[in-house]
């Protein structure tokens, strides 16, 4: 069962939507509820699943063995006394108008959690009887159940709000909600997909039912950056008007940077500008600015406590790149000297701060290229882009061949801007990396240059321009061929007759 929901959620076609279909009435005619109900949990929890599923019901191939969905087999299953929950959930989607009315009668009558979002999908029917029927259930189970059916109602509802009929669902989750008791919002508060969680958020946030403490707790250990900022706005907002400025301080040194700025800004309007100066070296960007412009207004030079504090045996990281944003040319001298640092961090930084005052060198960076920290690889290939001009004719074709994994991502950005033999040329060769996420960087490149060459005619954008020698096009064939695997058979068709249609005369 779940080989046939991964299928059918990852590859998404019909034959495997088709599979599914024929698994699930398998597991209906088995006659256990609860294997009924842990499939129909599997395909629920598969995101945007369901939906594929109903649009299966009213699709078929033009061609092929089997043009018929599985689907039109369920009015028979669905007519037999014995059929479960799944039968239902299948016969809410049959394309007959009739059987789907009687599957959302049948789920009303005999509801489960497992059933609802075939439910709510119902409700947004474009047949008016199917619909009432389904919206008048929901409405009815919602506000009997809420704690037992809104876990299974909210996913489906957000994710067909968009559609023209499908607020009503959104609707009745605000009001099943606002009637719900605490345990219920908190449970959902802590579970589900980001969307969900931010919906509860917002709904809770708005009546007020959270206190200090719950706003302080969820701003510092929440996994959700959108949920911690709100929440540090609510608790800094209300500290700020009860005078609990021992709240402001906690949630100054959260290791996380938006809860620090939005604490700082708290400290600020609280007349703390002295204790937020304090932050001047701090890592994030945002808290930095923060920190300056309090120092500013108690009269502190931050550009020369930047230039002290760089001088210094052991700078921190924030007051590097705090020069840069502050700085001037003049003080790139004393940058210079740290991109040979001990600490792999301290050279980075320096790396990200001469490029910040415009002063790279590409001499002076290039030995960088290799150094063992993957961090200030990262940092002088940004620094050099700009510059591959003055780079070594073949370094980036070098570097791409490296054994290294940031080395060769380092060769195929400082090779990214070229001509398009060079990026196909590129990309064909990255295609065939050992390291996955490479691998899947230049399969998409090659798609996205095989998809513009063979483009028709009615395209308003030219197609490109593939300019090589003889030798040139017969590698980039010869590379071609090699990635026909990794590419899949339609880029390697388009691919093909590009570099058919673009091999210059000999």
């Amino acid at each position: 069962m779940r080989v046939a929901v991964d299928d059918a959620a990852g590859a998404g076609r019909w034959e495997a939507l088709n599979h599914l279909v024929g698994v699930l009435l398998e597991v209906d005619a088995a006659g256990d509820e609860v294997m009924a109900g842990s499939a129909l949990m599997l395909v629920a929890g598969a995101a945007g699943l369901v939906v594929r599923l109903d649009r299966h019901a009213r699709q078929a191939p033009w061609y092929g063995p089997s043009q018929e969905s599985a689907l039109w087999r369920v009015g028979a299953r669905f007519s037999v006394a014995s059929s479960g929950p799944v039968a239902m959930a299948l016969a809410s989607m049959h394309g007959d108008g009739r059987i789907r009315e009687r599957a959302v009668a049948a789920m009303v009558g005999r509801p489960c959690p497992e059933v609802m979002p075939f439910l709510v999908l119902r409700a947004g029917d474009w047949v008016k009887p199917v619909r009432d029927r389904a919206r008048a259930g929901l409405a009815l189970l919602l506000a009997d159940d809420p704690g037992r059916y809104l876990p299974a109602v909210l996913p489906m509802a957000l994710r067909l709000d968009a559609r023209l009929r499908g607020g009503f669902a959104v609707i009745q989750v605000q009001a099943a909600l606002l009637s719900s008791p605490a345990e219920v919002w908190r449970g959902l508060l802590g579970s589900g997909c980001r969307r969900q969680r931010r919906f509860v958020f917002d709904i809770v946030v708005a009546q007020g039912w959270l206190r200090l403490p719950d706003y302080v707790t969820c701003a510092e250990t929440d996994s959700d950056v959108g949920i911690r900022v709100r929440a540090a706005e609510a608790a800094c907002r209300e500290a700020v008007w009860t005078r609990r400025h021992d709240v402001l301080y906690r949630l100054a040194r959260s290791v996380r940077a938006e809860v620090r700025v939005v604490a700082l800004t708290g400290l600020v309007r609280v007349g703390q500008d002295s204790d937020v100066a304090a932050y001047l070296d701090d890592d994030a960007p945002l808290v930095r600015a923060v920190a300056r412009d309090a120092a500013r207004r108690i009269g502190i030079d931050a550009r020369a406590h930047y230039r002290t504090a760089v001088s210094a045996g052991e700078p921190a990281l924030g007051v590097i790149v705090g020069l840069a944003e502050v700085g001037s040319a003049a003080d790139t001298p004393l940058l210079r000297p740290l991109l040979s640092y001990p600490q792999a961090k301290v050279r980075a930084q320096a790396v990200r701060g001469l490029r910040l005052l415009d002063a790279v060198v590409a001499q002076e960076m290039l030995p960088l290229l290799w150094d063992p920290s993957p961090a200030v690889v990262r940092e002088v290939t940004t620094a050099l882009r700009p510059l591959t001009g003055a780079l070594p004719r073949g370094l980036p074709w070098e570097l791409l061949a490296d054994g290294r994994v940031e080395l060769r991502r380092a060769g195929y950005r400082l090779l990214r801007g070229h001509g398009v033999d060079v990026q196909l040329r590129a990309a064909l060769m990255l295609t065939l990396d050992p390291d996955p996420r490479l691998a899947e960087r230049g399969k998409a490149d090659v798609t996205c240059l095989a998809r513009d060459g063979a483009r028709t005619t009615w395209r308003r954008t030219p197609r490109p321009q593939l300019s090589v020698t003889a030798a040139q096009h017969d590698e980039l064939v010869a590379l071609a061929a090699q990635a026909v695997l990794a590419l899949g058979e339609d880029t390697s068709r388009m691919l093909t007759t590009w570099l058919a249609d673009t091999r210059p005369d000999t």
